[in-house]
């Protein structure tokens, strides 16, 4: 049994077919047995960018200790999460995973701090933000092929990221005040569609993943304690559930136990309104999910959940004073060596002179930034400023 075979018996009629690809910008005969999107998640994830995930902040730095989830740690719990939502409801889960594992890739170092920075950098450029960078490096960046430049993705996968892009820009520029533009550097698939079911998966299993992780992370690094947490209403009930189910724990095994079920506990409502939706629409085609509002979403009680749980972590850990020291002294760094190279662009490595040409120096020096790590950016940092 092939692919298109096996996909035709496994998956519903409203997920993505490989068989129905649109294809790739630089035409490829098919695999003798990989499916098209399973070679995009094996090119992301042989790619040197998701490499330096390893040592890209999520929300702490490496000074913190080594529990933490790093960028690289979240994507992969990411693309578990999504994978089972997509195998749940029959969707692609070979193309779930790709996005999955692509959905971080612009990240540059130090997390959130980093991106604020650089979109500030590069505002008179278009400012930056990191799903429209993974673009950058999927199209462009990335030389591993001598048949084409980037890594030729399938418009799939490209599309759900441009998607991802364009939503992230239309949330900065309600936050400013300003009218949503499409940056220079995206690409034109008529994304005015709705988002495919896989794409919509991937975007939920993040917002699950780090609502359930961030907060884990903070109480091991000692931002928060767990009584903090008990506090806000998605923590106390999941708690109370594992009370019920586990008796009295001590205070790590029932932290641990609570992780687990806050994520659970989100997959299977998620799964509840999603099935619903799905047999009240009766989707026969990606067609029809294309003209269909968002339907991968929680359900309203879960959702206002989440939104106290995320308030929380805005005020309690994101913006905790330790979290903000480390932050300003990150976003010094990058600042620093953003004016430095724009003032002296002789000493970007001569693949940066090329896009330099083509793209200005302030872009070239973005893309360099972009691609730090952490650590890789402390070091250029003391090279190029402190001498």
């Amino acid at each position: 049994m092939d692919n298109d075979e096996r996909e035709q018996i496994v998956l519903a009629a409203y997920a993505m077919h490989g068989v129905d690809s649109a294809g790739r910008r630089y035409p490829e005969p098919a695999h003798a047995y990989r499916s098209p999107y399973q070679r995009d998640r094996d090119r992301i994830l042989h790619s040197a960018a998701f490499r330096r995930l390893s040592y890209k902040t999520q929300v702490f730095t490496g000074e913190m200790g080594d529990y933490h989830r790093t960028r690289l740690t979240h994507t992969l719990e990411v693309s578990s999460i999504a994978r089972t939502i997509a195998r749940a409801l029959r969707l692609n889960e070979d193309l779930t995973e790709a996005l999955a594992l692509a959905h971080d890739l612009g990240h540059p170092p130090f997390g959130h701090s980093g991106e604020q920075v650089l979109d500030e950098c590069l505002k008179q450029q278009g400012g930056f933000n990191h799903n429209a960078q993974a673009l950058r490096i999927c199209e462009r960046l990335e030389t591993r092929y001598p048949e084409f430049p980037g890594l030729n993705l399938t418009r799939e996968v490209l599309e759900g990221q441009q998607q991802r892009a364009e939503k992230k820009r239309g949330a900065q520029s309600r936050e400013q005040g300003v009218k949503s533009a499409r940056p220079a550097n995206l690409l034109s698939f008529g994304s005015a569609c709705s988002p495919l079911l896989e794409v919509q998966v991937v975007d939920a299993a993040d917002s699950i993943a780090y609502d359930a992780h961030d907060a884990d992370d903070a109480l091991e690094v000692g931002l928060i304690d767990l009584g903090d947490l008990l506090e806000i209403p998605l923590w106390h009930e999941a708690s109370e559930r594992i009370g019920r189910r586990f008796g009295n724990l001590d205070d790590r095994h029932r932290r641990r136990a609570i992780v687990h079920e806050v994520i659970d506990w989100q997959v299977s409502d998620l799964l509840d309104v999603v099935r619903a939706e799905l047999g009240l629409r009766r989707f026969a085609s990606v067609a029809d999910v294309r003209k269909s509002p968002l339907i991968v979403q929680p359900s309203t009680a879960l959702a206002g959940k989440k939104s106290g749980l995320e308030r929380f972590l805005f005020d309690a850990v994101y913006h905790h004073p330790t979290v903000l020291v480390k932050r300003t002294h990150a976003q010094q760094v990058l600042r620093e060596m953003f004016d430095v190279l724009t003032e002296t662009p002789a000493q970007l490595p001569e693949k940066f002179h090329r896009i330099a040409k083509s793209d200005g120096v302030p872009r070239a020096v973005g893309d360099y930034l972009a691609g730090m790590t952490d650590r890789f950016a402390f070091d250029q940092h003391r090279r190029l400023v402190q001498g």
